[in-house]
Formats: structure tokens, C-alpha cells, sequence
């Protein structure tokens, strides 16, 4: 059934504008409140938010619908998406709602739901949630008198979520003497992360923890890591953290102010597992868009390299199929299944800081584990996302520049699941060759599917 509603993480779009309204966030809430009353038990459903002025708005809306169906809510108000995810599972709810954009810019939002297990919904159950929510079959039920659902706040949420993380952090090691830059994006972890971090020892450096509402992500956080890299290189910080606006994956800086991003933190983390055999199955699990580099780093230690489709989500999928506990993406989401259930940058950041005081190197020489690849990454704005195989010119494009590049290289080419953009992402041994051949297929879709420029995301 073709989706309506859910894309590749929960539903988004843009703030008060359908489907993020908050009638919407209401038939969402009564749906599932719906499909989580399998047993007659007193059921409960928790909803966390980021920081952006729509969240109160949709929040209200989503707690609302959901006690009219006689489930109680337990609102934790801004906090990370896996923090979420913890507390779904500590609070023993029934299902978890993150109310979040994720890397958005601040107009949109997004609604995404968890199991009571603190995992990402399976599509089967998420088309059901959207078939009620686009249907009429629940509309008439209404509890009544003592059977309405109660909401009640969770005050001490942040606090929960800080001890969880810090007992990730190896007993025997502490922060102290490290001087430790992070920003945290205006977003949902500008109170948990700067705690963390000092209560473990760290002198911290904080950037984007003033939240307005309306400055998430905003030249800040993960994806604007410019003014954090600008700080360590100043301070003579020893690591620099930025997160994004609903902090589940982490981008870092070392100390001397460049950019060290998923793939390679997945690579220093999977040898230092392998070689303590912590590493499950001898086996990493990441996307079609990791680099090069890190599979033949990986190839290099004896590690399996487990790829899936791009989204945290199937990330996830892959690991609890084959009893894997690391894998990630390159853009900074990695998920430790012997901690959290989903992407947590300030577990990341801690599991790549015990690696820095335990072998007293510095992120510089750490993160060599693993030789990048030369990459270019376009995004190109499209009208319309047709099936890729049905538009001749961008097929052709394609089929050129995997001739010319042979093994030496790889294309890929997909649609984004958030936004109305086409991927387009090149590696091979020479910048120039590679970045000329992602402005031809990028020149082809613009043609053929409209929209504007192609926007560079990243060149490496």
C-alpha cells in the first residue's frame, strides 16, 4: 500500500500545515492508543519533544487524542530521541512518541512512535496506525466518565536519562583533565549533554544551549559543526561533540578543529570491540552510504561489513535479525544494542571519549583506523520522486559514470525519505573525476524532474 502518511522515520513535514496539524497529531494519538489496547490493563503511552515552538502545539494535540481512547499519557516535555527510547522501557509504557524534526529546520516537525521494547515501529504496524488515522473505523469509540485517559509529567526525565547515560561510561575511567566542546543544536539535548559530560569530570565548552523555539539546528549542532570546530581549535579542546536537534547521532571534532563523522567513528569502535572481543559475530552493521574506506578498514581486521538500506530504522532491523550489537550510519547515528535501542549521539560520544582515555591517544591518531575515500554527496530538489528505472536520461547518467569509474568506484542514487530531494553520491580515488560526473547525473535529474540547483551536502 503506498504510504501517505509515514516515510522512512515517522511523519514530517511542515509545522500547522497538513499532515504535521494538530488534527493529525490527534487522529494519530487515538490511533495508537488503539492498536497498544491488546490487553485490559491500564495502559500508558509517554511523549517527549525537541525544542521547537510547534512542539507544544502538536503535543497537546497528540496527548488529547490519545486519552480520549483511555490510555493515560506521561509527558517527559524536550528530551533526546533515545532518551525516549529509555524511557519507554524504564517507565514500562505501552509505546513511546518523539514529537521532532530531527535535523530540520525549526518550521518542521515530525512524529515518530517506539514500541514499549523502545524499538522504531515495523511497517506493518505503522500502515495500520495510518489506515486508522485515514479512516473512520474508530471514530465512534469513546470512553467515558473514569474511563478517559489521564495525563501526568515526568519532572525528573532529564535526570533519569543522565544516569542511564553515564553508566555506559566505564566505571573505572573518569573525564577529568579533558577540556570537551559541545553543541548541542538549540535542541532537545542542551540540558543532559553539558551534564553529562562535567558530572563524569570533563571541563565543558557549551555552544547551542539557549533554545528559543525557533534556533534549532540553526548554523549549530551536527549539521553546522563550523563554529564548534572554530572552538576546540581556540580552546585547545581535546574532542568537540556536536549533536543534532533531537540528539541521536553525534558528529565529532578533534583536536585539531576537523570533522571525524560516522563511518569513522563506527571504524574506531568496531576494531577497539573486535579486538576485546565485545564485537557480536565479528560483525559491523551500516548503510549503502558508508564509505569505501570503511570497508576496507574493516575488511582489513577480519570484520564483516553487514550493509541495508539507508535509515536508522533498518539499521536497527539488521542487527536484532543477526544478534549484531554495533552499527551506524555516516551521518553520525550509532546504535549500541547493548545499551539503547536506537541511534544516541551522547552514548556515541562517550563510548569514543573511554576510547580516548584508555589509550591516551587523541582522536587524530584514533580515527586513522580507517583511509577515506575520496566522496561527493549532491541533493538535488525535485517536483516528483517517480521510479528511478522509468527516467531514461538519469539511467543513462548513471550507467556512465559506473563505466567510467569500473571497480575503482561506486554511484548511488535514491531519493530521500524526508525531504523532496534526489541523492546523488560518488567515491572513487580522484575528487575532480568523481565531483564532475555527480554534476552530470545531478544536471540530468534537474532536467527530468524539476527543482531547483543541486546542493552540495558534503565533498570528501
Amino acid at each position: 500500500m503506498e504510504r501517505r502518511l509515514f516515510g522512512t522515520d515517522g511523519v514530517r513535514g511542515i509545522a500547522n500545515v497538513e499532515p504535521m496539524t494538530s488534527e493529525t497529531a490527534l487522529r494519530l494519538g487515538r490511533a495508537l492508543a488503539h492498536v497498544n489496547k491488546r490487553s485490559p490493563h491500564r495502559h500508558k503511552i509517554l511523549i517527549g519533544k525537541d525544542t521547537r515552538l510547534s512542539g507544544y502545539m502538536l503535543e497537546t494535540a497528540m496527548a488529547s487524542g490519545i486519552c480520549s481512547m483511555g490510555v493515560d499519557v506521561l509527558l517527559v516535555g524536550p528530551l533526546p530521541t533515545p532518551g525516549i527510547a529509555f524511557l519507554t522501557r524504564s517507565l514500562r509504557a505501552d509505546a513511546g512518541v518523539v514529537i521532532s524534526a530531527s535535523h530540520n529546520p525549526f518550521q518542521d516537525n515530525g512524529i515518530k512512535f517506539f514500541s514499549r521494547g523502545g524499538f522504531k515501529l515495523p511497517d506493518e504496524l505503522e500502515a495500520e496506525i495510518e489506515a486508522l488515522v485515514l479512516g473512520d473505523s474508530i471514530d465512534a469509540l469513546r470512553p467515558t466518565a473514569t474511563e478517559i485517559g489521564k495525563a501526568f509529567r515526568i519532572d525528573d526525565a532529564v535526570g533519569r536519562y543522565n544516569v542511564f547515560a553515564k553508566n555506559t561510561f566505564p566505571r573505572h575511567l573518569t573525564l577529568d583533565g579533558l577540556t570537551i566542546g559541545v553543541d548541542c543544536g538549540n535542541g532537545a539535548a542542551y540540558k543532559v549533554a553539558p551534564e553529562v559530560l562535567e558530572e563524569l569530570g570533563a571541563r565543558v565548552i557549551p555552544l547551542g544551549v539557549a533554545p528559543d523555539g525557533e534556533n534549532i539546528n540553526q548554523n549549530c549542532g551536527a549539521l553546522h559543526p563550523g563554529a564548534l570546530q572554530r572552538t576546540v581549535k581556540a580552546a585547545g579542546a581535546h574532542v568537540g561533540v556536536a549533536l543534532d536537534g533531537d540528539a541521536d547521532r553525534a558528529i565529532l571534532v578533534d583536536e585539531q578543529g576537523s570533522i571525524v563523522d560516522g563511518d569513522e567513528i563506527l571504524a574506531m569502535l568496531a576494531a577497539d570491540l573486535h579486538a576485546r572481543g565485545d564485537l557480536k559475530r565479528e560483525t559491523l552493521v551500516a548503510t549503502v552510504m558508508s564509505n569505501l574506506g570503511l570497508h576496507v578498514a574493516m575488511r582489513e581486521r577480519g570484520i564483516r561489513l553487514a550493509t541495508t538500506p539507508v535509515g536508522d530504522r533498518y539499521v536497527v532491523d539488521e542487527m536484532t535479525r543477526g544478534g549484531f550489537n554495533l552499527g551506524g550510519e555516516q551521518s553520525g547515528h550509532v546504535v549500541f544494542l547493548d545499551h539503547n535501542t536506537t541511534g544516541d549521539g551522547l552514548i556515541t560520544a562517550l563510548a569514543v571519549l573511554a576510547l580516548v582515555v584508555e589509550t591516551g591517544h587523541p582522536l587524530s591518531e584514533l580515527r586513522k583506523v580507517m583511509r577515506r575515500f575520496p566522496q561527493v554527496l549532491l541533493n538535488v530538489p525535485v517536483d516528483t520522486k517517480p521510479d528511478l528505472a522509468t527516467v531514461p536520461s538519469v539511467v543513462e547518467a548513471v550507467k556512465q559514470a559506473e563505466g567510467t569509474l569500473g571497480e575503482r568506484g561506486r554511484v548511488l542514487v535514491r531519493y530521500s525519505g524526508t525531504e523532496t530531494l534526489l541523492r546523488v553520491m560518488i567515491e572513487g580515488e580522484r575528487e575532480g573525476q568523481i565531483r564532475d560526473l555527480a554534476e552530470g547525473i545531478a544536471a540530468a535529474a534537474r532536467r527530468a524532474l524539476g527543482g531547483g540547483s543541486a546542493a552540495h551536502a558534503g565533498e570528501r
